[in-house]
């Protein structure tokens, strides 16, 4: 089983990875876990059609352990995050999601007294549950907790300045675990919004919840005809798309435009992020870099007491007016903000530095040999082969991203599949051939 303890969660098959032992088995240590810290954990689920059965089957094991569970049933991962800081009585929180993963995935998104739960720890909690030997036969017993009506009226609440707010808004809940939240939060709002697949539905039966891909995003672009706003969320609402009619706002621009309207802002992204936000950001605060994956992001933003942090997957981290967590409702409602207040979000677009990249590009390899490969890289990159472009800085925090004079590429080993990724930007499309040229030459005689 070690093999779906990812770095940031647990993630894995229906019945094939997660079934009824080993799901309990999970839930008893993990309980063991808890214990040592506190006594209660608050459990929620999203829309896939198996997500309660293995809600029952993780409460069973919680209970063996002797932790109180508070069953929110269906919400989106910001609302079971929600609960670990609005609900005193809550320890811990489990999530069970598959986020933007097929329908037959599934796993856990865990914090422990408001920290995420990962790595080192997670991999640990991955040997106990191969060597647990309890049978578990019992029943879940648990208490429900209404922590959504309460995320509900924190949002209206907190966002009361947008009420009535006349632009029209096209929203893509993708048949996930955001529809649990926003049709409600938008007419308390009072918000000229149109709702797509608001229905929560595990099959996914209009596509896939991933707005991270262009194909996904097609219907909410017909819709943005008639429309000037559009949002797109993951399948658990921790992944925000941003469009208007006339661009798809990457969550790293994006935040260069939040910043902006702050004094000195700190602002943390990941090793995807362009140049573009550190440099724009730099000019009026603090940029910092850090490795890819929300829990590693987290963790990070305390360290520094950042603002605003994000991924380029769509994950943006509030700390800034909230607790620091990625909450792409939350998020939703902040660009809304923005909007209100007069930000033209195309023209905002439209002053950022123009740069030419790469979408993720994934290279296959095995789980046993991409850690291998990235050591074999930077050792070979600190005295690159003769006729090398000039690489101004080596930045290996996570993977290596190598500076060149006119842009940067990236190579890191993915912490939750058997791949290589990489990305590159540069000021001109033949840099930037020229970059993926000559550090994919270099890939492949480690290959």
């Amino acid at each position: 089983m070690e093999h779906i303890f990812r770095e940031y969660d647990i993630r894995g098959i229906f019945q094939k990875d997660l079934n009824e032992t080993s799901v309990k088995a999970i839930g008893y240590k993990l309980g063991s876990e808890i214990l040592k810290v506190g006594k209660s954990v608050a459990v929620g689920e999203d829309a896939r059609t198996h997500s309660p059965t293995i809600a029952n089957w993780l409460m069973s094991g919680l209970n063996e352990a002797g932790i109180k569970v508070y069953y929110m049933g269906l919400v989106p991962t910001p609302c079971n995050y929600f609960a670990g800081f609005s609900e005193e009585h809550v320890d811990a929180t489990i999530m069970i999601t598959g986020s933007h993963n097929p329908k037959e995935y599934n796993g856990f998104k865990i914090t422990i007294k408001k920290l995420p739960f990962f790595g080192k720890e997670l991999k640990a909690l991955g040997k106990k549950v191969e060597e647990n030997r309890v049978k578990i036969l019992s029943k879940p017993l648990f208490s429900s907790i209404n922590t959504k009506e309460s995320y509900i009226d924190f949002l209206v609440t907190h966002f009361k300045k947008l009420k009535g707010l006349k632009n029209s808004i096209a929203i893509d809940c993708g048949n996930g675990a955001a529809g649990e939240v926003v049709r409600a939060v938008v007419d308390k709002l009072e918000l000229n919004a149109t709702l797509l697949y608001e229905k929560p539905d595990g099959n996914f039966p209009n596509h896939h919840p991933d707005p991270s891909i262009e194909e996904n995003l097609k219907d909410l672009k017909e819709l943005l005809k008639t429309h000037e706003i559009g949002f797109a969320f993951d399948g658990d609402a921790d992944r925000l798309a941003v469009l208007t009619s006339s661009y798809n706002i990457v969550a790293d621009e994006l935040v260069v435009i939040f910043a902006k309207t702050m004094e000195n802002p700190q602002i943390l992204g990941e090793v995807k992020c362009s140049s573009i936000m550190y440099d724009e950001v730099d000019k009026i605060g603090n940029s910092f870099m850090y490795k890819t994956g929300h829990s590693n992001i987290k963790m990070k933003m305390q360290e520094l007491n950042i603002d605003i942090a994000t991924e380029v997957s769509g994950h943006i981290f509030f700390a800034d007016r909230y607790y620091g967590y990625d909450d792409a409702i939350y998020a939703m409602l902040r660009v809304l903000e923005l909007i209100k207040d007069g930000v033209n979000l195309n023209s905002e677009y439209e002053k950022l530095p123009k740069t030419y990249k790469t979408a993720e590009i994934k290279v296959k390899t095995t789980e046993k040999k991409k850690f291998k490969i990235i050591d074999e890289l930077k050792k070979t990159l600190q005295n690159p082969p003769k006729g090398f472009p000039i690489i101004k800085e080596l930045i290996t925090i996570d993977g290596v991203r190598v500076v060149f004079e006119n842009g940067w590429g990236l190579i890191r080993a993915s912490n939750t599949t058997p791949d290589l990724v990489t990305r590159f930007e540069a000021n001109s499309k033949e840099d930037l051939r020229l970059y993926q040229k000559v550090l994919g030459e270099v890939l492949l005689q480690k290959l």
